[in-house]
């Protein structure tokens, strides 16, 4: 880890977290991950050796706790690695406002973007019944055109082969559409309504859809207009 050789609260904690994939395994643990191959989900482009060395330094910093049992190992946040939260969201809120992707095709992921939306899904929304919506992505690289959500009891499992139930609707689009909808840019209804999506199933349950697959929690928080409150002031100049 470089430093800047500064005593500035500021220097030494840039100098540990905007390393890079650093704050966005912060991300990761703070939406709910916790075991190697869930960050890995979440991070598709970093490796193994790289995932291992920042989990290893947030370790040493304080950030994380890892708990290594049996059967795995599990990553957790501190009070340290807690705190880091609204920092977090207001990178987030900042990005979504003023530093947005422009959706090339080095920045969609199929993959990254069906986990991110799993565990976003509001299964109350069907009531508590077992909902199975497959997704179609024809422009996605082989291998990554077919996904099946599977929301019952409660959770939500992501499926990349037939997980063999009945499918109750089957959504096709583009990914850049999708994630479209996912970060805020559009309205899954306003997406469907323009023929960007298409959605085949019962009309009831296509009707609910919306509201069952939410959007990106960072992407709502910069799309809800509220600027970032400042605590620290410079002095005012004479």
């Amino acid at each position: 880890m470089l430093s800047y050789g500064q005593f500035c609260p500021l220097a030494q904690s840039t100098q540990l977290l905007c390393e890079r994939w650093t704050l966005l395994i912060v991300r990761e643990l703070i939406a709910g991950s916790t075991r190697f191959s869930e960050l890995e989900k979440g991070l598709p482009q970093i490796s193994p050796t790289m995932l291992s060395r920042r989990l290893k330094t947030l370790e040493h910093a304080g950030v994380i706790t890892v708990n290594k049992e049996k059967a795995h190992t599990t990553y957790r946040l501190t009070q340290a690695g807690n705190e880091l939260r609204p920092v977090v969201e207001l990178l987030g809120a900042w990005g979504h406002r003023w530093a947005r992707s422009d959706l090339s095709g080095g920045d969609l992921d199929a993959g990254l973007l069906m986990w991110d939306m799993r565990r976003s899904v509001n299964p109350e929304i069907f009531d508590g019944r077992e909902i199975v919506v497959q997704f179609l992505y024809p422009d996605a690289p082989r291998g990554a055109q077919a996904w099946w959500l599977v929301s019952r009891d409660g959770d939500t499992d992501l499926c990349l082969s037939d997980p063999g139930f009945d499918v109750d609707l089957v959504v096709q689009s583009s990914l850049k559409a999708m994630t479209r909808v996912w970060i805020c840019e559009d309205t899954f209804n306003d997406a469907v309504r323009a023929g960007s999506i298409t959605v085949q199933g019962d009309p009831e349950l296509a009707g609910r859809l919306q509201d069952w697959l939410g959007a990106s929690p960072l992407s709502r928080l910069g799309a809800s207009g509220k600027a970032p409150e400042l605590s620290w002031q410079a002095p005012d100049q004479a």
